[in-house]
């Protein structure tokens, strides 16, 4: 799939949230090898947008969370960042006058600077310390990917623990090998990571070690000095764009001194002594042979426009997303009109123009449900709220993909659950291994669903992510966390418009729609709530903070092991973040304290000791919080 862009009239046409539930949609269709835009166009078109919208919107602040991936989330061992993009030398020109004048600031000498260029590898992210493999998921938290290397797969350079890196495919193995069974690289990539068994041509590409996990510290660069780079740019760019036999989106440009790079430090997205420069554009005409309407959980109906299958760098494209009903009309996109694709930098094709206009396609009904549609500005909206059987299945999509600690539960299980006569999330929290068995679902399955809804609701959640789960409008996840910093999450129902308004929570039309939206969920809420999920609470935290009751470990990162006398691990867990502390699951170089209950073995100990990790007992941390043991 890819997407229309539309002209910077369109873009600048949506809202906040469309735009949010764009780059979502956009982030998670790219990771999962299905890319709908560019990288040039999700970061100087829509990113751009919501910057311009709202400059401390919480989404521009947080690496984007990969999709579908299997297994439980972990805590990485070092943050994984994005990295700032480029597409002009001006670009790179104003990124080096930031690094001279930081340099200057610290009194080194600019014109000794080293300047690092490498090829910006186009495939799957990974973080390898030697023991696990994780993806990089949402920068802090991914998914142990171990698995791959237990199946074979080599690292470049045969040396693990070198940390960040891809997964990348060799062009022409794929080309000749694997590209009759997967659409791009991307797809390929994303099968090797999954826990199902692989087939035999995949297991081959391991074999031959045409697929493999390559280090960014291995990889072939140029170094010379910003002079240099700036004199012989292009013939620099061109021959870096070479350097391996692997998918290349660009260049990554990087500053080599360490005291330069502690410095400049980072943004909460990238570091800022870095930066992706990127270029190249090939171009298609293409036919529109269909526009079909899909409908979202908001009820809102998009038009995905099929496409005369056409190859572009070797990907081919068949399908297109118009962002709604109002582009469609006015741009003429309806079957038989000619559009122009451009692909930049060897990456994700666009729709760069109309050429020929033709009718376009305006449902009248929903195609899930059949209502009557209305117009909404330029959307076309299904009001069939509640029933329509599209907007329930994506709802409860929406709530389980946002508590973000469940597995299990995606499209295909959640339109299974529906043909069954289930309508809410709170039916789901109901159902029993008997209950899935008779769907048809086999024993283990079952077994695992009932095991990841229970998990969902004993480990620690946060209460602002549980609230973002029900879809409000105007209530999304930053909204929901600045809302639980002042109100508890139990007087929810309680807040009028006056009181959101009057304590300057939100204003006066954001406030309105809010307390509406609460008032439709009110019965699922009632209904989760009443079923005890371990929920944190973020305004007793500011409390605490406001307070300075913090204690000694407010900022610590902690680690607890083994079974403890003074609770459960879970509960300290809780009451340790209520205290301002970051709790991991497992030890790593960011980590402050490992908590000792009883029964933890000596290695796990030492190995913590060795990283120069303060090991204390359960006693020890009661003192240190204050409690006696």
């Amino acid at each position: 799939m890819l997407e229309i862009v539309q002209r910077p009239l369109y873009v600048k046409e949506l809202t906040e949230d469309e735009l949010v539930e764009f780059l979502r949609i956009a982030n998670a269709l790219y990771r999962g090898g299905y890319p709908l835009i560019s990288d040039a166009d999700y970061d100087g078109i829509y990113l751009k947008a919501l910057r311009e919208k709202n400059p401390n919107h919480e989404y521009l602040y947080t690496v984007e969370p990969e999709a579908g991936i299997e297994g439980p989330k972990v805590d990485l061992p070092v943050q994984m960042l994005s990295t700032e993009k480029g597409t002009s030398k001006k670009d790179i020109e104003r990124w080096l006058d930031r690094i001279i004048a930081a340099a200057n600031e610290i009194g080194l000498n600019p014109d000794r600077l080293a300047i690092r260029v490498t090829p910006k590898l186009d495939g799957f992210a990974a973080y390898d310390d030697g023991q696990t493999l994780y993806t990089r998921g949402d920068g802090k938290r991914g998914t142990d990917i171990t698995r791959v290397f237990r199946r074979g797969l080599a690292v470049f350079g045969n040396k693990r623990g070198l940390g960040s890196g891809e997964i990348v495919v060799d062009k022409e193995y794929f080309e000749k090998n694997l590209s009759a069974y997967f659409v791009n690289t991307r797809n390929f990539q994303s099968t090797i990571i999954k826990e199902k068994e692989l087939e035999p041509y995949v297991e081959d590409a391991i074999k031959e070690k045409a697929v493999l996990f390559f280090p960014f510290e291995k990889i072939k660069s140029w170094t010379g000095t910003i002079n240099q780079l700036l004199t012989n740019f292009e013939d620099i760019i061109q021959e870096v764009w070479k350097y391996v036999n692997y998918d290349v989106d660009g260049v990554v440009l990087e500053v080599t001194e360490p005291m330069l790079k502690q410095y400049m430090g980072s943004t909460a997205q990238h570091h800022k002594w870095q930066i992706a420069y990127k270029i190249n554009q090939e171009t298609a005409q293409v036919k529109v042979l269909n526009v079909v309407p899909q409908t979202s959980r908001s009820g809102r109906i998009t038009p995905v426009a099929e496409l005369e299958p056409t190859k572009l760098s070797g990907v081919t494209i068949s399908r297109a997303t118009a962002h709604h009903y109002g582009m469609v009309k006015k741009m003429g996109i309806g079957p038989g009109a000619l559009i122009e694709l451009i692909r930049s930098g060897l990456v994700i094709p666009k729709i760069e123009k109309v050429l020929e206009k033709a009718t376009p396609q305006i449902p009248q009904e929903c195609p899930s449900c059949r209502s009557e549609v209305l117009w909404d500005s330029d959307n076309l909206i299904c009001p069939n709220v509640g029933h329509c059987p599209a907007q329930i299945k994506n709802s409860i999509e929406h709530f389980f993909s946002t508590i973000r600690n469940i597995d299990g539960f995606g499209d295909a299980t959640i339109s299974i659950l529906y043909e069954n006569g289930l309508r809410d999330v709170c039916s789901i929290y109901k159902l029993t291994e008997s209950d899935f068995r008779a769907f048809g679902f086999g024993e283990k399955q079952s077994q695992n669903f009932v095991r990841e809804l229970n998990r969902s609701r004993t480990e620690p959640l946060e209460d602002w992510r549980f609230l973002a789960a029900f879809g409000i409008h105007r209530l999304g996840i930053a909204n929901c966390e600045h809302l639980l910093k002042h109100a508890r999450l139990s007087d929810m129902f309680a807040l009028s418009s006056n009181d959101l308004v009057s304590r300057k929570i939100f204003a006066l039309k954001t406030a309105d729609i809010i307390v509406k939206g609460l008032n439709a969920i009110k019965d699922e809420f009632d209904c989760l709530y009443r079923m005890k999920f371990n929920l944190e609470s973020s305004k007793l935290l500011s409390e605490l903070r406001d307070a300075g009751q913090l204690s000694s470990i407010s900022g610590k990162q902690i680690v607890f092991t083994g079974t403890m006398k003074h609770g459960s691990r879970e509960q300290m867990e809780r009451e340790a973040r209520l205290l301002g502390a970051k709790v991991s699951a497992s030890v790593s170089g960011r980590t402050d304290y490992l908590v000792t209950g009883l029964d933890v073995g000596q290695r796990k100990i030492d190995a913590a000791r060795a990283k120069d990790i303060a090991v204390i007992t359960e006693d020890e941390y009661l003192s240190l919080i204050g409690k006696k043991g």
